[in-house]
């Protein structure tokens, strides 16, 4: 359940929407790539934020 409930997985310890450890586990992306998942995209959708 990707991003979508609340709570702590009892399994894992993780909460339920911690998508970042996804994708910080992905091997083969580059940083650059991440950057791209993590920053680059919320400043499209999230104008202002260039500003800051």
């Amino acid at each position: 359940m990707v991003g979508a409930v609340r709570g702590i997985d009892p399994e894992t310890g993780h909460h339920y929407d911690d998508t970042r450890r996804y994708i910080d586990s992905i091997d083969w992306l580059s940083d650059a790539d991440r950057e791209k998942i993590f920053e680059d995209n919320a400043r499209k959708v999230y104008a202002r934020l260039r500003k800051a």
